[in-house]
């Protein structure tokens, strides 16, 4: 069983920046949903167990970076420029393999980030 614990999140003005983190395993790839008020949940970014693969969604791209600590067994998002369409509760997840699929081993329990105009 893998519990993840997000935390990191908070009210923000646009163009500012948080950084999200997630209680992790250093056997699961690990990465990052969202889900705005009234749409689906969404992937943000993935990344793998040895950091050697990441992937980001279009709309974060440049924006985003996902990271991990596998000696601290925590994964990581660096969110820059945030935007009030990036306003959602952000999930940490993990799964087996590489990427991460829409329904993941392990979901975490959210934490809401809001970006204010």
């Amino acid at each position: 069983q893998v519990q993840l614990v997000e935390s990191g999140g908070g009210l923000v003005q646009a163009g500012g920046s948080l950084r999200l983190s997630c209680a992790a395993s250093d056997t699961y790839a690990m990465g990052w949903f969202r889900q705005a008020p009234g749409k689906e949940r969404e992937f943000v970014a993935a990344i793998s167990q040895s950091s050697g693969l990441i992937r980001y969604a279009d709309s974060v791209k440049g924006r985003f970076t996902i990271s991990r600590d596998n000696a601290k067994n925590r994964v990581y998002m660096q969110m820059n420029n945030l935007k009030p369409d990036d306003t959602a509760v952000y999930y940490c997840a993990a799964h087996r393999w590489f990427p991460i699929p829409t329904s993941p081993h392990y979901w975490g329990q959210g934490t809401q980030v809001t970006g204010s105009s």
